[in-house]
């Protein structure tokens, strides 16, 4: 897949086979370099071994079939293999937020102790996973507690910037590497990897390029919940959120990206690492006010899509709602941190029946709701008899719909919007009750229901 071949090659293992690990072997394998995958989970190895992929990725899985085939890729759930195998060791497993928000390093002090215990010539200790600042010292202090030979090493923090649905794109394609390092070799170790990638790299201190990734997701989820304050804003005047998110994006300084109103925002990273920075700055002894704010507003904006529902229907005991989507975001099977789950508890809870249909999420969401929804085939099969219809992820596959056959099939034509995708006119054409995001409001003239 890559044109870009290193100009040297290594020999790297990446711990962890989750979606930021399995996406770097991948790419790292199709650069050239001779890559170990390594995580502790036999039944995830043994899929992997078998050439099946156990995440949804485009373009994941046929960059892993490549690369096995090619001899550039192996996977295993032997550490020591993959200790003796990698000269630079990425770490990539998870570090999932306690109930206080604070990151739980312990996946990242286990990996660092066996490495420690294991290693017994020269090697690199990437830290890959997003981890808290002063997280690299602590690596570096576990490896020099248990290390049994006197062996040298370096830690560098590479924090990644992979968006699941683009994740493999990304990696090929950044906009910059960011790489924190304390040693020439590590910077040259690093440098020689990522550079076939002709893109900006970033040299910075190992603490500096630790804050970077929580910086950035924390003020990508500002920019989220900046217009979707504005949008309340607008829904209170009678304007538009999707032209003043136009009119102000189109300014250089602001950009376009992440200024899309709608239910707010989900996934593994925005809420995970919002909470990891506040926490962080308690620690250190700083109210992050700002960022609290952005949580909160968040929350908020997955209560109204219920509200919504409410301020049309009055009661929704007994009224069947129809959801399309439940993954965090299109082109994806995640539903970690996905508003769905809490809007689809707060349905349930106020007595509603739920059909669903998500094009990849469904099997995760069994997970978690079992017998409690409707799965349904598709997505005319979801709205059978509904009272509304909810669009909480913004698949391509929903934009384009027949809604004339779309309100022959429901029991009312009321589309709560929310993540805006849908035609203002179009929808007023064909008489539907329309409710967006800081969009103005259409009445079905025929219905009298008046927002």
């Amino acid at each position: 897949m890559s044109k870009n071949i290193a100009r040297k090659v290594y020999n790297i293992s990446v711990i962890g086979a989750g979606h930021v690990g399995l996406v770097t072997a991948s790419c790292l394998a199709d650069l050239g370099h001779k890559v170990c995958c390594m995580d502790n989970d036999s039944a995830k190895i043994d899929l992997l071994q078998k050439g099946e992929i156990p995440i949804y990725e485009p373009g994941l899985k046929e960059l892993v079939s490549t690369n096995t085939l090619q001899g550039n890729l192996f996977f295993t759930n032997s550490m020591e293999e993959a200790v003796v195998h990698g000269e630079v060791i990425f770490i990539a497993v998870g570090t999932p937020p306690k109930e206080s928000g604070e990151a739980d390093l312990s996946y990242v002090e286990n990996v660092a102790r066996e490495i420690a215990q294991l290693m017994d010539s020269y090697k690199l200790i990437v830290e890959k996973s997003t981890v808290p600042v002063e997280t690299g010292e602590k690596v570096k202090n576990t490896i020099n507690l248990y290390i049994e030979k006197d062996v040298p090493f370096d830690v560098a923090s590479n924090p990644e910037f992979l968006r699941e649905g683009s994740a493999i794109h990304d990696f090929m394609h950044p906009d910059r590497v960011v790489i924190g390092v304390d040693s020439e070799r590590a910077e040259r170790v690093l440098t020689e990897i990522y550079g076939p990638l002709n893109a900006p790299i970033i040299i910075t201190d190992i603490k500096s390029a630790e804050l970077i990734k929580h910086a950035s997701n924390s003020f990508l989820a500002m920019k989220i919940s900046f217009i979707n304050a504005v949008s309340r804003i607008c829904e209170k005047v009678g304007a538009d959120v999707e032209k003043v998110a136009q009119g102000i994006g189109l300014d250089k300084r602001i950009g376009q990206e992440f200024l899309k109103a709608g239910i707010g925002f989900g996934g593994s990273c925005f809420p995970k690492d919002l909470d990891a920075f506040i926490h962080i700055a308690e620690n250190l002894g700083y109210d992050f006010k700002l960022l609290k704010e952005v949580k909160r507003i968040n929350e908020e904006q997955k209560r109204l899509a219920v509200q919504k529902i409410k301020d049309v229907l009055w009661i929704i005991k007994d009224k069947k709602i129809a959801i399309w989507g439940g993954a965090f975001k299109p082109e994806t099977d995640d539903i970690r941190g996905a508003p769905v789950i809490d809007i689809i508890n707060e349905l349930l809870n106020e007595g509603a029946t739920v059909s669903l249909y998500d094009p990849q999420a469904m099997e995760n969401l069994k997970i978690i709701f079992g017998e409690k929804l409707h799965y349904a085939d598709d997505k005319y099969q979801a709205i059978e008899d509904a009272d509304c219809l909810v669009i909480v992820t913004e698949w391509d596959e929903f934009r384009n719909i027949d809604f004339d056959f779309l309100r022959q099939r429901m029991k009312l034509p009321f589309i709560v919007d929310g993540r805006n995708i849908f035609s203002l006119q179009k929808l007023q054409d064909k008489g539907f009750i329309y409710c967006g995001f800081g969009r103005p409001q259409i009445t079905n003239s025929k219905s009298g229901v008046k927002k």
